[in-house]
């Protein structure tokens, strides 16, 4: 083998066998607190962020606050970040994925992407003077404007460079967009497939 090829074989065992940041499982508040404490690990050294994300989804405002995290070790620790999902990146793993750079996001062969519209459950009851219930419904307008607003945001963050119009993804978050590690490549969402 020539120096290069052992130095590639090196970087693919790192990114495949020697991640320092693990999420594997539901994105929660806990997983906050968890992701935090790994990275100040990370960060006190010198060492690249390197992480694995396999998950279901879960909070998208969790996954929202640990993707800051992710960029703000990229500006301010100058190192490079990167983000090998494996299986199953699903809803809320998908806003974690689409805060590394795009040539920095790979994906193992078997992974699919889950992309969706962002979920809102609850229910509201009126009750009380007419001034009072306008006032609640202009509340909850505000919310689900401010959450779609986000979601913009985290598709345009996602199809950052790459050959996937928003209309197109938004279209088919839609209606559950699961798709493959080969048709995130093709479509430039992903730097590389690892196998």
């Amino acid at each position: 083998m020539t120096d290069a090829e052992d130095a590639q074989k090196d970087d693919l065992n790192r990114l495949l066998f020697e991640p320092n940041v693990l999420i594997n499982g539901p994105i929660e508040e806990k997983t906050i607190t968890s992701f935090l404490d790994q990275v100040a690990a990370v960060r006190s050294g010198d060492q690249d962020l390197v992480l694995e994300l396999t998950t279901v989804g879960g909070d998208a405002d969790a996954a929202r606050r640990i993707a800051l995290e992710v960029k703000l070790f990229s500006r301010h620790s100058e190192r490079p970040a990167y983000c090998v999902g494996k299986s199953y990146v699903y809803s809320a793993g998908v806003t974690i994925l689409a805060a590394f750079d795009t040539p920095n996001r790979y994906l193992t062969a078997d992974t699919f992407l889950l992309i969706h519209e962002r979920r809102i459950s609850g229910s509201f009851e009126l009750s009380g003077p007419v001034t009072a219930c306008i006032q609640m419904v202009q509340e909850k307008l505000a919310m689900l404007e401010t959450a779609q607003r986000l979601e913009k945001e985290g598709f345009q963050e996602l199809l950052r460079g790459c050959k996937m119009s928003y209309d197109e993804l938004f279209q088919r978050a839609r209606t559950n967009c699961y798709m493959s590690a080969q048709e995130a490549l093709s479509y430039g969402l992903i730097g590389s497939i690892l196998l």
